[in-house]
């Protein structure tokens, strides 16, 4: 009986091992999708995936180009504020992301600034 005991007990603990080195990368933040992935799954349908703007949506929505100085001078908070919550006939995504994906999304924001 000790045996199958030992033995249980070695079964559980690789088990638990197996599990802690799958679920790893979610816990320390690797593997997580980037701003651009998170961009292009759920903004670049109407914000186009340069952020002009310049899609068949965009254009409908009349859209303002999120490189420019005008949407680039707002603050990180007021950018995550407006993705989490949305704004005029753009969805709220505070559901949808976590407030860590909603901070890359707006990096990314930032550094389509640069691509204009």
């Amino acid at each position: 009986m000790v045996f199958s005991t030992r033995f249980a007990k070695k079964a559980v603990l690789a088990a638990l091992a197996s599990m802690a080195l799958v679920a790893s990368p979610a816990l320390f933040g690797q593997g997580a999708e980037t701003g651009e992935a998170l961009f292009k799954r759920n903004c670049a349908g109407c914000h186009g995936p340069d952020g002009s703007g310049q899609t068949a949506m965009g254009r409908s929505f009349k859209l303002q180009d999120l490189r420019s100085a005008d949407v680039q001078k707002m603050t990180d908070a007021q950018l995550a504020d407006m993705i989490a919550k949305g704004k005029g006939k753009m969805p709220t995504y505070g559901a949808r992301l976590n407030p860590g994906q909603i901070q890359s999304v707006v990096g990314y924001l930032r550094e389509l600034a640069g691509k204009k």
